[in-house]
């Protein structure tokens, strides 16, 4: 994947999702799906394989950022691996095809507030 860069770049914001059905909602605001995407896993493949749905420009690559995860990931394990799997396999399906699909799970910081220290 030498030189290989993402062109485009969409943030999946999932803090304070609940269960799957905010996990979607999300979806449609922040990937500005249509109000008919429906709003279930194999939906979520379609719309990540199709570059239809893909912002304008999109020659090289669309890298999906996904941040604020790590709360819906310990609430719900099994919906977060089948959302893991969902971006997994969509990124296969891209993989040898122009644009690709790159998907980041972004760590930008601890879920838990800091403790206190006493100095």
């Amino acid at each position: 994947m030498t030189g290989f860069a993402p062109d485009r770049i969409r943030v999946l914001d999932l803090e304070g999702v609940k269960d799957k059905a905010e996990f979607m909602d999300r979806c449609v605001r922040d990937l500005e799906l249509p109000d008919w995407f429906g709003r279930n896993w194999d939906a979520l493949f379609d719309v990540l394989t199709d570059v239809s749905f893909w912002p304008d420009g999109s020659d090289q690559a669309l890298l999906l950022s996904v941040v604020g995860w790590r709360a819906y990931a310990a609430a719900r394990p099994e919906e977060w691996e089948t959302a893991l799997d969902v971006f997994s396999d969509a990124v296969d399906r891209r993989r040898d095809r122009n644009p690709r699909l790159l998907v980041a799970l972004t760590l930008g910081g601890s879920d838990h507030p800091p403790s206190e220290t006493t100095g």
